[in-house]
């Protein structure tokens, strides 16, 4: 068995939006689009701290698909187009059998991290960007973080770990205890989002 996921080093983290921004070109992603965010922890604006001086405090969280062991978006699709990949664990999108009801996006207790097209997607620039393989983007559809599944059939990462100036991304097979992402899992203390919710996200932040 194989399970694709990711720890992201907090403390490494500069909010420098790399990360989605890359993800954004990677995957040719139409306007207003975002698979990928960087949130500021701290004070109410994005890059402001919290707390008093001297005493504040600022961290960046990115959010994306936690690609779960448990999704509980395929468990609510009706037919089928939100589905775990059996042999990497990717939850992913079949864009031509969506209907555009948004269970899944109801279901996700991780607020933001599926977009739906309302509309026809539009574009900044008229040529396509990205990988050749990224499937075209239809109206009326849900999407979300692939882990550039386009990149990983071709024994690549994800765009996301490319760009990452701060080196704060770690990806590989979460099931294989060699891998360099297993092995940072096991030696550092790391946190969950809604570990409660039972779904088992496969994205670890490491602390």
């Amino acid at each position: 068995m194989t399970q694709y996921g990711m720890a992201i080093d907090v403390a490494r983290c500069i909010g420098c939006m790399n990360c989605a921004v890359s993800c954004k070109q990677e995957n040719n992603l139409p306007v207003d689009v975002w698979w990928n965010r960087v949130l500021t922890v701290g004070g109410d604006d994005i890059d402001t701290a919290g707390g008093d001086f001297p005493n504040n405090s600022l961290e960046y969280l990115p959010v994306s698909c936690q690609h779960c062991e448990n999704p509980a978006c395929v468990k609510v699709c009706p037919v089928g187009a939100t589905y775990k990949d059996a042999d990497t664990g990717i939850v992913r999108q079949d864009y031509d059998k969506c209907i555009g009801c948004r269970m899944c996006m109801a279901a996700c207790p991780y607020t933001g991290v599926r977009s739906f097209n309302w509309e026809e997607p539009s574009y900044h620039i008229d040529v396509a960007t990205g990988d050749a393989d990224v499937p075209e983007h239809q109206k009326h559809t849900v999407e979300k973080c692939t882990l550039c599944y386009q990149r990983i059939a071709k024994g690549q990462e994800p765009a996301c770990m490319e760009l990452c100036i701060g080196r704060a991304r770690f990806w590989g097979d979460l099931d294989d205890p060699e891998s360099e992402v297993s092995k940072l899992i096991r030696s550092r203390s790391y946190k969950q989002l809604l570990p409660d919710e039972g779904t088992k996200p496969s994205v670890y932040y490491l602390v």
